[in-house]
């Protein structure tokens, strides 16, 4: 499928397997932190939606006024921390490096590389809306 030209009736209809939307206040930022932080790449960037893509997954991030006739919105809060209870985890991003990115690119590092039990090391990085996003890899 073809992120760039795909038609959103297209787009929806091929979806498969799970599906992950994340509501953002700027999907515009969203997007450069995604690439600059994970390297992510971002499709059909606009004010409203983004289609993303990590290796082989793909994923949406929609803005607030999208979702404004769905109940999820009510329950948003005013201010960050959004995702609160929520690990979107990248198991192929190195974390040293994506710390190293976070700061320069609007994120900050909750808790620097570290090596887990799990045999992962593993690092958690917020966006500005409060997402953690954990960039890990197995321990050498």
């Amino acid at each position: 499928m073809d992120y760039e030209t795909v038609s959103a009736e297209d787009f929806g209809a091929n979806l498969r397997g799970l599906g992950i939307n994340i509501l953002v206040r700027d999907v515009v930022w969203h997007t450069q932190f995604l690439r600059d932080v994970f390297g992510m790449t971002a499709h059909r960037v606009s004010a409203d939606f983004a289609i993303v893509t990590y290796g082989r997954e793909v994923f949406q991030l929609h803005s607030d006024g999208t979702y404004h006739s769905n109940p999820l919105l009510g329950l948003l809060p005013e201010l960050p921390p959004r995702g609160a209870g929520l690990e979107i985890r990248l198991y192929d991003t190195d974390p040293q490096a994506a710390c190293d990115r976070a700061e320069a690119a609007g994120g900050s590092v909750l808790q620097a590389p570290t090596d887990k039990p799990h045999g992962l090391r593993e690092a958690y990085i917020l966006c500005r809306d409060g997402y953690a996003w954990v960039p890990s890899q197995p321990i050498q």
